[in-house]
């Protein structure tokens, strides 16, 4: 953990998300006076689980819950792909790349990840169900406005409120629409089962253009603590169909008609009123993250598409990467102003660059996978017949030793 600050800032969080919460985490750490501020009024987090590479749980590791997020989440070993009627492509294990960095994959359920943060940062500085409408800066800091009429003074304000937020086009100066990558995403948690998946295993179903999942997520600290899987189904769709979960088993049959058992038991088994449906959006590349006295920063900065499993991870290192940046400036500045316009210039310079990357290879990813040009898609399954898992997990190591932690 971060050794505790001589300087004491004022800082205020919006969104109680997982970037959010980090971000709290981590300057509550540092001996800052940290609030978070949340629109909801009970947090009820959106998707089933979320696949934390080695470069997001080096960042919990470092900010004290690395332990209790490991004993959360699954033991995923081993990759596969498969073709529709299941004929494997492809089957290695993943332990040459958790050598290599140091560290496993944890798959964990996104309730149980956001509970642990904020178990770890305390409810008592959070406050729910009121919206953040806008914000000034100051003579002295910053204050941010509410939907109730009230306001909050701060040194510091981090806008953390999501791929939805309401502050980023204020921030970056010009309005930032969301990008549809163009298929619809249906996630759900189901319990453990052989006839599935191999339990260790994290097995993909692909042909046209389509996609299935099964991924070991432990038991998420469910009462009955038994194994789950995170599963997903992809489906290239237009903008806008219909979104009914008295309709989601019948819409998969017909999407996945023909497919190998495991997905049509999936499909039978689900319980859709634990599922979601999502239409996947991005947000283009920022050329800064920062404006005087805030910060922007998780899926407000970059929404991405899931291709890359790394949405959740890129906001994790971006709370320690700000977090790192104000201690720094702090101990080189005696002037509070002039340390958080350096800690804002370093973030900026640090994280602009590498989530851009990000949100474009994932968007590219999205594409070849979900057959945005058909030569494209079958060059990829006809890659993955002869891959041995090399040329993935030197993808997957780029991604994760290219962050803050190594």
């Amino acid at each position: 953990m971060t050794r505790p600050l001589t300087t004491s800032l004022n800082i205020l969080v919006i969104g109680a998300g997982i970037g959010g919460l980090s971000t709290a985490l981590a300057f509550q750490q540092q001996g800052h006076r940290v609030t978070v501020v949340e629109r909801v009024a009970t947090i009820r987090p959106v998707g089933a689980a979320i696949s934390l590479w080695p470069n997001g749980v080096k960042v919990m590791h470092q900010l004290g819950l690395g332990e209790t997020i490991e004993g959360l989440s699954g033991e995923m070993t081993q990759m596969r792909y498969l073709t529709q009627t299941g004929q494997t492509l492809t089957d290695f294990s993943l332990a040459p790349l958790f050598g290599d960095v140091g560290q496993r994959v944890c798959p964990i359920a996104r309730a149980a990840l956001q509970q642990t943060l904020l178990d770890a940062v305390g409810t008592e500085h959070i406050q729910f169900g009121r919206r953040c409408i806008g914000y000034t800066v100051t003579q002295h800091g910053v204050a941010a406005h509410f939907d109730d009429g009230e306001s909050l003074n701060a040194d510091l304000l981090v806008v953390a409120e999501g791929t939805h937020s309401k502050l980023r086009s204020k921030l970056v100066g010009h309005p930032v629409e969301r990008q549809y990558v163009g298929y619809v995403n249906w996630n759900v948690r189901v319990p453990a089962d052989e006839a599935l998946a191999p339990l260790s295993h994290w097995d993909q179903y692909v042909g046209d253009a389509k996609r299935v999942s099964f991924m070991p997520m432990g038991s998420g600290g469910n009462e009955e603590g038994a194994q789950e899987f995170y599963c997903f189904f992809d489906v290239p769709l237009p903008a806008g169909t219909t979104n009914d979960p008295d309709h989601y088993r019948d819409e998969l049959r017909e999407h996945f008609a023909g497919w190998a058992e495991p997905v049509q038991a999936l499909i039978e088994r689900f319980d859709p009123a634990r599922m979601a449906r999502v239409e996947i959006y991005d947000i283009p590349p920022l050329d800064s993250l920062t404006a005087p006295r805030v910060a922007l920063l998780g899926d407000a900065a970059h929404g991405m598409a899931p291709d890359l499993g790394q949405g959740g991870c890129q906001a994790m290192e971006d709370a320690w990467v700000l977090s790192q940046a104000l201690a720094r400036a702090l101990e080189e500045n005696t002037d509070t102003s002039a340390a958080i316009d350096s800690a804002l210039a370093q973030y900026d310079r640090a994280r602009v660059d590498r989530v851009g990357e990000i949100v474009q290879r994932a968007r590219k990813r999205a594409a070849m996978i979900h057959g945005h040009d058909a030569t494209h898609t079958q060059a990829w399954y006809d890659e993955l017949k002869n891959e041995d898992g090399q040329a993935i997990i030197d993808g997957l190591k780029t991604t994760v030793t290219g962050g803050p932690l190594g």
